[in-house]
């Protein structure tokens, strides 16, 4: 890994001409010498599959060197220190000059040396054939001149560059690679490849292809990169109440409120933007269950990388109206992190602008009060003033064997983007008939059940008490409740001889779900409402009864479990056992 990431870091010395790289004359990074060509030959070429500027030269004595070339001094040590520092090159390789090599054996048929020196002289800024060419373009300039007049000769361009903080290198470099006229790493050191991204730049810019940026040029590639970043105001916001200093786009986003442990900046603009900034004391559960949470959240989109360790979480959400991306660190025993929400399509400024967050994060005393702003109307569909995802529909439903396999009503599975059982479990629908409206549904990963439903073989009879497992609310209460009844018909209203009607006043969310006898026997599922035209008595319903279930279910490969038994059970001990077998089957977009 260590190679390849060399590789890259290399890449910014591509193949622009080796002497405008000059300053005060060549500079290579020697990285081995064999005491033999065949020794060395067979050593190169394991550096040049993985690195670039590869060079082997002789050195006289029988000594064949291998070095990386060529550089200004200054590039050549960073080269050195970023190689070397990484294991790429050997620890004991070294910054040699020119004077130290003699015929070049590597590349086949390269004479770099010779090569360079007459570039020098055509570049080099003091030579009279240049100057004496920019006096003419001067006095004689052409109509409509293609190429954009200079503001400053190669001479000063070049040492107006050395003032350069390593910061201000690197950001060149970024712009540059941004523009798609740079490749390589960014590491600050302007070997051939930058010097030859700096040239392509300045051709498409119509401006003389030097390889080295005038001061006038630096603030033109600068002023385009930063183009895109207009109108966000990018900011420095001190938020002393959550302990957090950073860069915020204040142009489009601006602080709401405050509900622990987020701190809200919402949309101010046309941008459909929101930034987050998360403060709170705790632990690694308390990370953890913050990287939980966050999932459930209806900004943060379910598909999308993420990753969670003992101190620290990134967590991205992938959506087609939307991207956010979180991040949380523990530190002190303080979670501190922040969201970005921003519109899908719009990535070239997203990122630049998430860079300039992530890289101006600060973290200062404190954390948010944890009674800051507490709303004073929570909803259970809201966490800290946002909105929690939710299914779009859901039902119930109940385990029919010991892998996880699940019964339930067909209308709750119908166009859905994925289905889940209790919220938690991916399922997916392997058999499904239309005309009894029963569904089949396989998790994704084995489970394994508390419960599952042994089906009466025993005919009921008529009045006999039964009861409904279900969801009634649709998992508001986060367990099933009971609802009690009777058989009223051994038959639909039609006749229909897989269907039993009930006297027992069923809410919608407890379609799917078991009806069972009073030792717990599973007597058939619980079907919805399907009577659009008419409207039923208050206390009627129909389940598909466990014979046809049972039917169903051999056709899906599943083989159901069945009981004579009908002996009574005490009211707690059937509520546990229809409870323990009864899910919630989720459909969501």
């Amino acid at each position: 890994m260590a190679r390849i990431l060399s590789a890259l870091i290399l890449a910014v010395l591509t193949m622009a001409p080796a002497a405008q790289a000059q300053d005060d004359g060549l500079a290579w990074v020697q990285i081995e010498a064999q005491p033999s060509l065949a020794q060395a030959q067979q050593s190169i070429r394991g550096y040049a599959s993985e690195l670039q500027d590869v060079n082997g030269f002789s050195i006289g004595s029988g000594w064949y060197a291998i070095a990386l070339g060529p550089y200004t001094p200054q590039d050549a040590q960073q080269v050195l220190r970023v190689l070397r520092a990484e294991g790429v090159i050997p620890r004991d390789s070294y910054i040699a000059e020119s004077s130290d090599y003699r015929q070049q054996f590597w590349p086949v048929g390269a004479n770099t040396l010779a090569e360079a020196a007459p570039e020098v002289q055509a570049t080099d800024p003091e030579a009279d054939a240049s100057e004496s060419q920019q006096e003419i373009a001067e006095a004689e300039p052409a109509p409509e001149p293609r190429i954009a007049e200079p503001d400053e000769t190669p001479r000063e361009a070049r040492a107006s560059e050395r003032d350069l903080t390593r910061e201000q290198r690197a950001e060149l470099q970024e712009a540059l690679k941004w523009a798609g006229f740079y490749g390589g790493a960014i590491d600050a050191a302007f070997g051939r490849g930058t010097r030859g991204a700096m040239a392509r730049w300045q051709e498409a810019n119509n401006f003389e292809e030097t390889g080295i940026l005038t001061t006038m040029q630096r603030a033109e590639l600068l002023r385009q990169y930063n183009e895109i970043l207009e109108g966000l105001d990018l900011q420095v916001v001190r938020d002393e109440d959550a302990g957090i200093e950073m860069i915020l786009p204040t142009g489009v986003v601006s602080f709401e409120k405050y509900e622990p442990p987020f701190a809200h900046y919402s949309a101010s603009a046309d941008i459909d933007a929101k930034v987050l900034l998360i403060s709170q004391e705790g632990d690694e559960a308390t990370l953890a269950g913050l990287y939980d949470i966050m999932q459930t959240l209806e900004i943060v989109p379910e598909r999308g990388p993420r990753t969670l360790d003992r101190r620290a979480f990134t967590l991205i959400g992938e959506g087609a109206l939307s991207i956010s991306h979180t991040q949380a660190w523990l530190k002190d025993g303080h979670v501190k992190g922040f969201t970005l929400i921003w519109p899908a399509g719009d990535e070239e400024r997203r990122t630049r602008m998430l860079g300039e967050m992530q890289e101006s994060f600060t973290r200062l005393e404190g954390v948010l009060d944890p009674t800051a702003g507490v709303a004073s109307e929570p909803s259970i569909d809201l966490v800290a003033g946002l909105e929690v995802r939710k299914p779009k529909l859901s039902r119930s439903g109940f385990y029919v064997d010991d892998a996880g396999t699940v019964v339930t009503t067909a209308e709750v599975t119908q166009n859905c983007g994925k289905i889940t059982i209790d919220e938690e479990y991916d399922a997916q629908l392997t058999t499904i008939n239309e005309e009894l409206g029963i569904a089949v549904l396989r998790p994704v990963e084995s489970l394994a059940p508390m419960s599952v439903a042994a089906f009466q073989n025993t005919m009921p009879r008529l009045q006999a008490d039964v009861a409904v497992a279900g969801y009634s609310y649709g998992g508001v209460l986060g367990a099933p409740t009971l609802t009690f009844g009777q058989i009223a018909e051994l038959q639909g209203l039609n006749g229909e001889d897989t269907l039993k009607r009930l006297a027992l006043a069923a809410l919608e969310g407890d379609a799917g779900g078991p009806v069972v006898d009073a030792g717990g026997a599973v007597l058939g599922m619980l079907l919805p409402n399907r009577m659009k035209e008419r409207r039923l008595p208050e206390g009627v319903s129909f389940a598909a009864d466990a014979q046809a279930v049972k039917k169903v279910l051999q056709e899906a490969g599943v083989s159901p479990s069945a009981t004579n038994d009908q002996d009574q059970m005490a009211p707690e001990a059937l509520t546990n056992r229809a409870a323990s077998m009864t899910v919630l089957v989720s459909c969501w977009e």
